[in-house]
């Protein structure tokens, strides 16, 4: 894969025999952000579960204290009172039924989180296909199907992200952007590893935590310590 100029230079900077302390990680990353669009900084977590197996499996949500820098577009599948609660609560999209056809045969695809309420479930499985792959699909371990849809909304707009295995076993996820300081960046990134540590499987035996590294969108990757992000 050809790299282009400004990732070779960048890549100059980043010591790849060094395991980098957060903060240390977090200021090269964010230095190496030269992009002429704000760059998004990502968490690259590999793990030694296997997602194939029911009780390895990873899923859960925290609220990033800075939030993640991106405007979340939110659709909200509901009924009645739920529905008025949810346009209150400024979702971007409610509505219920009537949104299969244009999701399942227009391809729209406008939402960034899906929201539902428990009984809107069955009409939202029918979208199973198209939003399960996407990583769209609601699910109660996010807390994206409740009934407290105020609340769900409000911690998604406050920065609230979804943290999964992948089909590798890895977790990606964005801890902010690269116009934070670095102090947010810490701030979200301790907050995330936290969570992370804190789903550890029961289950799991040997290493949890393989690697860690951060990146920005078009940066190169710098790998942390993970020992230090464990204690």
């Amino acid at each position: 894969m050809k790299r282009g100029k400004r990732y070779v230079e960048a890549a100059k900077t980043v010591d790849r025999a060094t395991l980098y302390d957060a903060a240390d990680a977090i200021a090269l990353v964010k230095k190496n952000a030269v992009a002429k669009f704000d760059e998004t900084i990502e968490a690259h977590i590999r793990t030694g579960c296997d997602g194939r197996h029911a009780d390895q499996q990873i899923r859960g949500a925290v609220v990033l204290p800075h939030g993640t820098g991106k405007v979340v577009r939110i659709l909200v599948f509901a009924k009645g009172v739920k529905a008025d609660e949810a346009q209150a609560a400024g979702a971007d999209y409610v509505g219920a039924e009537e949104l299969i056809p244009r999701i399942q045969n227009e391809g729209w695809l406008d939402f960034d989180v899906v929201v539902a309420t428990p009984d809107m479930m069955g009409v939202v499985g029918r979208l199973g296909r198209i939003l399960g792959p996407k990583g769209l699909m609601p699910n109660p371990k996010a807390g994206t199907v409740t009934m407290d849809v105020t609340k769900a909304i409000n911690d998604i707009k406050a920065g609230k992200i979804e943290y999964r295995l992948d089909k590798t076993n890895i977790i990606h996820v964005p801890v902010g952007k690269a116009s934070f300081d670095e102090e947010k960046l810490a701030d979200n990134f301790q907050t995330l590893m936290d969570a992370i540590i804190k789903a550890k499987p029961s289950t799991l035996k040997g290493a949890y935590l393989r690697s860690v590294t951060l990146t920005s969108t078009m940066g190169p990757g710098v790998k942390l310590n993970v020992a230090k992000l464990m204690n």
